[in-house]
């Protein structure tokens, strides 16, 4: 067996090495101490109200995508005929493969929700008690807590591919070409709920924090997740349902559709690799999955490298992982172009090997992730300007803060872009060195370079999503800390490590959003290849390129750009809805049971979490189907090239806009803590801090924030993704 064919069993090796090695870490985490019975009984609610949001928020999803599923099933089995399909399965057959493909996608993206959000509720006890102990024990808990989840989300998505890419015959020679066309329904699948996910968790958890906040901090002056506010568990609740599982869902959608574009993109160089001769060109479609087992292997060897001193920054101890985890997976990089990319001997640019020219774009995804990661860090971590900026702005009132928050909201797409379009052309450069030459004679290697960006990217996912995890975690631990009224030392690590862990929930936006971009760039070109193949089946001529001028792909253009801004419109206003609701009931118990505020009466809790839970139901479901349905109605109304704009402007307009809602909220959020730990200081030296106006005007800074960062901005990742894998699997309903 040729080596480059053998590696591919590092795929489900590696995928069952990562679940294996979550296990462990999750039995480390789950012996270690679960603190007093103060601190167990407030987990236990926490435990309980975030499992009862789940179990009913993803009953109303699985719903919604049975009900997708069948759709899709009965639409593509009419529309795939055999004149018109792009493999040599078609009509009914093809339907039900997409159909199945699609509930199954569903049901993974549900798993990986559910298994983020149980492994969170269960860690942030026991890093509340770590907290008691040590710094560098509660970093170490916190961490490997999310590490399970990152662990077992990447996992899962990596065998979920490999796995219904095999039942559908990829691992067959006479069916590896066509294999990736038809499990785009999977991708699909996981964008649809995450989509919901993240909307229904992340309405949930906002505003529960906005009540909290407003009504217990400036309203009645108590510290933050006081026990006497009525909205504390709820907004522990929400970290856990919104940062954990919804995120859980929103990255095993991002590295499952992207994965599923770049062996799209592979089936191009695997005809042109078929045609030349060159050894195993089966190499090509598998080396997507190959290079993420890699990642996946390198971040197990660099969750060891994840501690430090005690009077260490606990954001040095995650880079020093960090570091490691890009580290081997740059070498292991060089090692899967080097065994997979054989070209017969024939070499690219300069007599250069093509293997070290997609060496090359490999590693420019992996510097893109690097960037992106210490980008977030500069505009969202208290010690760099933009967060002292928005401080400082603060001492003049609510008005100034805001106006601050929004400039650096603003800023931040400026070096974003940069940094996009660099990686973009970058990568597209080293591809197109490659030298790889199809029959028509059009250069395919620039196209899959991009692919190979976005899979090197990628390869650090585990990593970024358990210190994404790592942030929910320390909050809850900080709100136990707090309820339980913990000693002052103890609260202090919490305070730390919370202020870090905004900075690693914004840094996973972050990141998020740059593979967004860079993996709608080769996720458009696999739908003009997409649709390229159906209109070479009817005979009709190629889609060689988006006119602008013509007047259905302007109005597409136009239509993806509304679309971005008004379903952040519909997603923020969910919130505030929802928010006012939690006011008005944490004010009536105030105001109707006077001895909660000396603790002589106990809050009702329940009540504000079931008021949460039933706004967060109602109000994800219309921007979700927004979303949804608005590409398929420009793609049945103006048709395949208008739909081909829809995603270019989109895209655009998506990424520019989430990166502002996520880096202007974390900044808006750590300005407010900047001000809380005594960093502040008036003309005189003194310093400023809690219970002072220029404190209420960050906590009012900070609430406006929360929904742009953790439900607007995360929903646009999926929305962007979501565009292009739905017009993926529908392709043939625009054409027709």
């Amino acid at each position: 067996m040729e080596i480059a064919t053998a590696i591919t069993w590092i795929i489900p090796i590696a995928g069952l090495a990562a679940v294996a090695f979550a296990i462990w870490l999750a039995r480390d985490v789950l012996s270690r101490d679960p603190g007093t019975e103060a601190m167990q009984q407030v987990a236990g609610t926490i435990y309980e109200g975030a499992v009862a949001f789940i179990r009913r928020q993803y009953m109303t999803i699985a719903g919604l995508a049975l009900l997708a599923g069948v759709l899709i099933a009965l639409l593509i089995g009419f529309l795939e005929t055999r004149d018109v399909a792009d493999t040599d399965i078609f009509g009914p057959e093809l339907g039900i493969r997409t159909g199945v493909a699609f509930l199954v996608g569903a049901a993974c993206s549900m798993l990986s929700g559910i298994i983020g959000m149980f492994i969170s509720v269960k860690s942030n006890v026991r890093t509340a008690a770590a907290a008691r102990r040590s710094l560098v024990e509660a970093v170490t808990v916190a961490f490997r807590g999310g590490a399970v989840s990152g662990f077992l989300v990447v996992a899962l998505s990596l065998l979920g591919v490999w796995g219904i890419f095999a039942a559908y015959g990829g691992l067959d020679p006479a069916g590896i070409k066509d294999a990736p066309f038809l499990i785009v329904g999977f991708g699909f699948g996981a964008s649809f709920v995450a989509l919901f996910a993240q909307l229904g968790g992340g309405i949930f958890t906002k505003a529960a924090d906005v009540g909290s906040d407003l009504v217990g901090k400036i309203e009645a002056g108590i510290p933050e997740d006081d026990p006497r506010n009525a909205a504390v568990i709820a907004d522990l609740v929400g970290d856990n349902v919104g940062d954990c599982a919804g995120r859980g869902a929103d990255l095993f959608e991002s590295t499952a559709a992207e994965n599923i574009g770049a062996m799209i993109l592979g089936v191009g160089v695997y005809a042109v690799a078929t045609t030349a001769g060159w050894p195993n060109p089966e190499a090509w479609i598998f080396f997507p999955l190959v290079v993420r087992a890699f990642g996946l292997l390198s971040t197990v060897v660099a969750t060891f490298f994840v501690r430090g001193r005690e009077d260490e920054d606990p954001m040095t101890m995650l880079n020093r992982g960090y570091w490691v985890t890009t580290v081997l997976s740059a070498v292991s990089l060089f090692f899967v172009t080097n065994v997979m990319m054989s070209t017969g001997g024939a070499t690219g640019a300069n007599g250069i090997p093509a293997s070290i020219w997609f060496f090359g774009a490999g590693v420019v995804g992996l510097a893109t992730s690097v960037a992106f990661v210490y980008l977030t860090q500069y505009y969202t971590s208290g010690t760099h300007r933009p967060v002292k900026e928005i401080a400082v702005a603060s001492k003049t009132g609510p008005a100034t803060n805001i106006i601050a928050g929004v400039a650096v909201g603003f800023e931040t797409t400026f070096i974003t872009a940069i940094t996009i379009g660099i990686a973009l052309f970058a990568s597209h450069w080293f591809g197109e060195q490659a030298g790889l030459t199809n029959a028509a004679g059009r250069n395919v290697g620039g196209i899959f370079g991009t692919a190979v960006a976005t899979m090197g990217m990628l390869m650090t996912t585990a990593f970024i999503l358990a210190e994404d995890t790592f942030g929910p975690i320390t909050d809850n631990a900080g709100g136990i800390a707090q309820f339980s009224r913990s000693e002052a030392g103890a609260r202090e690590i919490t305070d730390r490590l919370d202020a870090v862990g905004n900075t690693t929930k914004a840094l996973t936006k972050g990141y998020a959003i740059a593979s967004a971009s860079l993996a709608a760039f080769l996720l458009f070109s696999a739908y003009i290849d997409k649709v390229n193949l159906i209109l070479t089946r009817r005979g009709d001529p190629l889609m060689e390129a988006v006119d602008l001028a013509n007047v259905n792909v302007f109005i597409a253009a136009l239509l993806a750009a509304m679309l971005v801004y008004f379903f952040s419109s519909l997603a923020i206003r969910a919130v505030g809805r929802a928010a006012q609701s939690i006011i008005l009931e944490v004010r009536r118990q105030f105001r109707e049971h006077p001895g909660i505020m000396d603790y002589t009466e106990r809050p009702d809790y329940a009540r504000v979490v079931d008021i949460t839970t039933r706004a967060a139901l109602k109000e994800m479901v219309l921007p979700g189907l927004v979303a949804v349905f608005m590409p398929v109605i420009v793609g049945f109304l103006l048709g395949a090239e208008a739909v081909a704009g829809l995603l270019m402007v989109g895209t655009i307009a998506g990424v520019l806009l989430a990166t502002v809602l996520n880096n202007g909220g974390g900044a808006w959020d750590n300005a407010k803590k900047y001000i809380e730990a005594g960093h502040l200081l008036d003309d005189s030296g003194q310093v400023i801090g809690k219970k002072t106006t220029a404190h209420a005007a960050a906590v009012v800074g900070d609430t406006v924030g929360d929904p742009f960062k953790d439900t607007a901005g995360p929903s646009l990742h999926v929305l962007v993704k979501l565009l292009a894998t739905i017009t993926l699997v529908l392709s043939p309903l625009f054409i027709r």
